[in-house]
Order: C-alpha cells, then sequence, then structure tokens
C-alpha cells in the first residue's frame, strides 16, 4: 500500500507564527493557492482513499486535493495535530520553543496540552489499522507534528526527546509505503 500525506495549507497563523495545535483555524488564501498546487502535484495518482483531520484547514485542503477525483474523505480525530493547551494562540516570540516544547517532552506539560507519548500512540494506532484496508494508495491530509509522528512511525522511532525531525512545509506530500 502506499501511503500519501499532505499537511495542510497555510494559515494566517503559520504566517504570524502562532501555535495553532488544536485551534481551529481555516486557510488563507496562500494556502488555498498551496492546497491547488498539491492537487496538481497528485493528479497523476489513483487515490483510493482519503483521510483527513477533521480540524477545518486539513478537510479544507483535502477537500481542493479531492476536486474532479471524487474519492471518499473520512474525517479521522487520530489525525488532529497535539494539543498544546493553553500554550496555542500564543506567538513563537513568547517563549523558548526548545525549552518549553522540550519539556513537553519530558512529560512537563503546558496546562492542558497532549503528552507527547500518547500523541504518538494514536497516531501509530491509526497506521497500524491503516496497514490492514485492502487498498493500493490512501491519502493522509493532517498537520505538521502528524506528519512527524508518521514519518517517526516509518522510520521506526518511536520517540523523539529532542522534537527533532523532518520540518514539512505546507502542503509538501510526502510517500510511503508499506
Amino acid at each position: 500500500m502506499k501511503i500519501l500525506v499532505v499537511r495542510h495549507g497555510q494559515t494566517d497563523w503559520n504566517v504570524e507564527r502562532r501555535v495553532q495545535g488544536r485551534t481551529d483555524v481555516l486557510l488563507n488564501q496562500e494556502g488555498i493557492k498551496q492546497a491547488y498546487v498539491a492537487k496538481e502535484k497528485l493528479k497523476e495518482e489513483k487515490i483510493d482513499l482519503m483521510v483527513s483531520s477533521p480540524l477545518k484547514r486539513a478537510k479544507q485542503t483535502a477537500e481542493i486535493i479531492n476536486l474532479e477525483r471524487n474519492v471518499p474523505i473520512r474525517l479521522d480525530k487520530r489525525l488532529i495535530e497535539i494539543s498544546y493547551g493553553k500554550m496555542e494562540g500564543k506567538f513563537s516570540s513568547e517563549f523558548n520553543s526548545r525549552t518549553e516544547f522540550g519539556n513537553m517532552v519530558e512529560g512537563k506539560l503546558y496546562e492542558g496540552a497532549e503528552v507527547s507519548e500518547d500523541f504518538r500512540k494514536r497516531v501509530f494506532t491509526f497506521l497500524e489499522e491503516l496497514k490492514k484496508l485492502q487498498v493500493n494508495t490512501v491519502l493522509l491530509v493532517t498537520h505538521k507534528e502528524v506528519c512527524k509522528a508518521i514519518d517517526f512511525y516509518f522510520m521506526g522511532l518511536l520517540e523523539d526527546k529532542e522534537r527533532k525531525g523532518r520540518e514539512v512545509a505546507n502542503c509538501e506530500v510526502l510517500c510511503y509505503d508499506f
């Protein structure tokens, strides 16, 4: 099975360098353009199933990519971005991301934030279930940290305590095989 993974298009919060997490922000005009570019990049792919995070920015991206395809789009909460709790909405200039995010990984969370181990477990569980489907190509539309978790899964990494990993641009297309 071929797995195509697309991070959602740009939002105003991406431009403003705000922490989004689960905050439900729409694509901006550039994000809409990026989704159309991704649609063109994927036009030769025969996609059997699309699965999207239910957050608006991912769902919008999936719907644009799906124009003229009419492939079923499933929404799956396990593809929602990690929750950053009280950090969501803050500008990245308001905190030290290495220290603050690093502490979160070590279990010292911002109020309301999702534990990194739980986050990876939900993404990995989703992928294990996906593996059982009888389809040739699946497109996942999701978020930056989910893309990183998927990358860790395919690299065989259970954790990344320093929060390194592939930086995934808006509407970048990643490809994996089961």
